[in-house]
């Protein structure tokens, strides 16, 4: 069934100005916003602008910045070389080579564990994978380096942010079940878990 003419609505193009043209009302409308905002920070009503870096920002503890090794409660690296975060990892940027561990406690540990800080989307995939809470995201983020080397994290770096952080009392907050992780605790019979909140 065609479309009827009473149906069907002609738009011709506006006609532009030479104000228009020449981005006039643009410009003034834009200077007017800033200066509004100017008038509302020097009045203090609220500053839009922060004077980073003399002003840190206040980031929340979920924000997910640069990489951490977490260590355990004998001050050993926490990682036991499963290869979880390197295989979730979309832009594998994670590198690790195991060796058998020389404590009765784990199987392996990691005798070499990089992390390409430049190539990291920041996704938090390999910490949502791995099973011993081992690898954190934590809240720093300025993050610089002269070269590309500066911005390959291996295993001393990545412990030394984690030494860094506990000492700021800067903890990313994570949910956390035992002495492992959540996924390297037994089941227990009668408890289920469920993603959704019982009411």
């Amino acid at each position: 069934m065609p479309i009827s003419d009473s149906d069907v609505k002609w738009v011709s193009a506006p006609q532009i100005g030479l104000l228009e043209q020449l981005y006039i009302p643009a410009i003034v409308q834009g200077l007017g916003t800033t200066i509004r905002h100017s008038l509302s920070a020097m009045f203090g009503k609220g500053a839009i602008t922060q004077q980073y870096p003399e002003v840190r920002p206040n980031l929340p503890a979920n924000y997910r910045g640069v990489h951490r090794l977490n260590r355990d409660e004998q001050n050993r690296v926490k990682c036991v070389a499963c290869y979880m975060c390197s295989t979730a990892c979309p832009a594998h940027c994670i590198d690790i080579v195991a060796a058998p561990s020389p404590w009765p406690d784990r199987e392996k540990y990691p005798e070499t564990f990089v992390i390409d800080e430049l190539r990291c989307i920041y996704c938090g995939m390999c910490e949502q994978a791995c099973p011993v809470d081992a690898i954190e995201l934590t809240t720093l983020f300025d993050l610089t380096g002269l070269n590309r080397e500066d911005m390959m994290f291996d295993k001393e770096k990545l412990l030394s942010v984690y030494d860094q952080t506990v000492k700021a009392g800067t903890d990313p907050v994570r949910t956390k079940a035992g002495r492992l992780g959540v996924a390297s605790e037994p089941a227990q019979p009668g408890i289920t878990f469920s993603s959704t909140a019982q009411s």
